[in-house]
């Protein structure tokens, strides 16, 4: 199954089952949250440019704690990477924010 949803400037972006299982193998507290993971990349708080051209999709989903998906855009479409959790916000602080 491929999950579609489109980001913020308007790329389609694609979450596989493939790339769902590699996330959810490293990241076992997020699974169950598949859902969660695309409504970020679709509202998220805010994006970020990663460091090698990737997109982080920040939002806060319980008081201190925040959603991270990571994601590629290219010319047609892009791809979720990974997504995370974390509550150490002050490190993704100092990344470039592209959006809003």
């Amino acid at each position: 199954m491929i999950d579609r949803i489109i980001a913020k400037n308007g790329t389609p972006i694609r979450l596989t089952d493939e790339r769902w299982a590699h996330i959810t193998e490293e990241h076992g507290e997020l699974t169950g949250l598949r859902s969660t993971v695309l409504e970020t990349v679709l509202h998220p708080d805010r994006v970020l440019l990663g460091g090698d051209g990737e997109l982080l999709a920040v939002r806060e989903i319980e008081v201190g704690k925040h959603l991270v998906a990571v994601y590629r855009e290219q010319s047609e479409d892009g791809f979720v990477i990974t997504a995370f959790l974390t509550r150490r916000i002050r490190s993704l602080e100092k990344r470039r924010q592209i959006w809003p």
